[in-house]
């Protein structure tokens, strides 16, 4: 999917919201479990709910890997069934020497066509450039992320800036705007401004609303921009807002409420 018409169903649906599909076994309503594949059930009723409300869907692959063959069918026939209008992003977090990540690349860009795959900078520009010569797919880097052990290496200062700022201008210029987009944790409210005035076109994929703390408000105000510019990923609080027969009719509520906690801002 390109940038055009990932814009077009953000302003078409007023909307920036990402649902991620961290589906877990030990989580989804017990009923689900005597069908022959729980997770892609799961998954399916979820996307049927929430796919008038969201733009993307990220699919967190630890949680599909973690339940070997099965979970790998599991998520192909999910990325299968989603919309081909919906972003789909595979939080994979790759990233390696060049070769390894060549295989990485064609494996979520062509085996599994996901439009986009989460990206570890630490090895510099020949782990991430792999990534950037698909047409229409993105590579969504790791910026400033927003757990406890980020302050362990992203805020520690290199030279006159810090680690992640250095992260962040490099990394972006590898790429351009139509191919690179960044995490960025909704729980570092004081940087989400200083952030977005450093990449005042790249989208950000927003995690940490939600369960983590990080509210819709807070990131709108201070990270939109003309194209929208955000994807505000959402898990917990929609996938797992119900755990009885109901699970999607909850789930498709509480979708709702975050798209017209974003629909004010457009």
């Amino acid at each position: 999917m390109n940038r055009s018409q990932l814009v077009a169903n953000i302003f078409k649906k007023k909307s920036v919201l990402c649902v991620g599909l961290d589906t877990d076994l030990t989580k989804i309503p017990a009923h689900l479990l005597k069908t022959e594949d729980p997770v892609f059930e799961f998954n399916k009723a979820i996307i049927d709910a929430t796919r008038d409300y969201t733009v993307a869907y990220k699919l967190n692959t630890a949680f599909y890997e973690a339940q070997g063959l099965a979970g790998w069918v599991s998520m192909e026939k999910t990325l299968q069934y989603i919309p081909e209008d919906i972003f789909t992003i595979a939080d994979a977090k790759r990233g390696d020497i060049g070769n390894t990540s060549e295989q990485y690349a064609r494996t979520f860009f062509h085996t599994y066509p996901f439009d986009s795959v989460t990206v570890a900078p630490y090895m510099g520009s020949d782990s991430v450039k792999p990534f950037l010569s698909f047409e229409d797919k993105w590579a969504i880097v790791l910026g400033l992320t927003s757990n406890a052990g980020s302050a362990d290496f992203q805020l520690q200062p290199s030279g006159d800036e810090l680690v992640y700022q250095k992260v962040l201008k490099t990394v972006a210029s590898w790429g351009t705007p139509g191919n690179i987009m960044f995490v960025i944790g909704a729980t570092r409210k004081e940087q989400l401004q200083e952030v977005r005035a450093m990449l005042p076109d790249h989208f950000f994929l927003v995690p940490g609303v939600g369960a983590q703390g990080g509210d819709v408000d807070t990131v709108c105000r201070n990270t939109m921009n003309k194209d929208g510019g955000i994807l505000i990923n959402v898990s917990r609080r929609i996938i797992y807002a119900g755990n009885d027969a109901y699970f999607d009719g909850k789930a498709h509520e509480e979708a709702i409420k975050y798209q017209k906690e974003m629909a004010v801002f457009f």
